[in-house]
């Protein structure tokens, strides 16, 4: 059965079901809006970082959900965190920085599952990431390794599983 709207405004008519796929795709773009907004003060944080490595040299392309900078300045940064020198990428909101191009191919599926994880705890992921880093740490266990965080990117993207 298919049901007529009629508009009183002279635009002609429309299925319901037009409407209803509308009124899904305006939530879908609302839902999106939401989610880039509760992540943005780590992406905005992440943006300053990739835009100033940008000038020195780095490049930047937009793959999926995220923004991702590499090489030039952005490989010096990252290379300058501890243990920077084993640390292919980090994701800050919906930015990810890596070292390299081929870092970034290594590490993207990783690191867009930590994206998903900002789109969830918003402001209050770096918090959180601290405090399960703690957690873990002072339970006898890796800091980085066994934080529930790292423990589910590793866990999606088919990588390391040692527990």
């Amino acid at each position: 059965m298919r049901v007529v709207i009629s508009s009183s405004f002279g635009c002609g008519s429309f299925t319901a079901l037009n409407h209803m796929n509308a009124l899904k795709h305006a939530m879908m773009a609302l839902r999106k809006i939401a989610v880039i907004a509760w992540a943005s003060p780590y992406s905005i944080i992440g943006l300053l970082i990739g835009c100033t490595g940008v000038i020195f040299g780095g490049r930047v392309r937009i793959v999926g959900p995220a923004i991702e900078f590499y090489d030039g300045g952005i490989k010096w940064f990252v290379h300058r965190l501890p243990h920077g020198q084993f640390t292919l990428a980090l994701t800050l909101g919906h930015i990810i920085l890596g070292q390299t191009d081929a870092a970034l191919a290594i590490a993207r599926r990783h690191e867009v599952v930590h994206v998903a994880q900002y789109e969830r705890w918003g402001p209050l992921m770096l918090p959180a990431y601290l405090i399960a880093s703690c957690y873990v740490y002072y339970t006898g266990k890796r800091f980085y390794r066994d934080n529930p965080f790292e423990r589910e990117a590793y866990d999606k993207d088919g990588g390391e599983q040692d527990r």
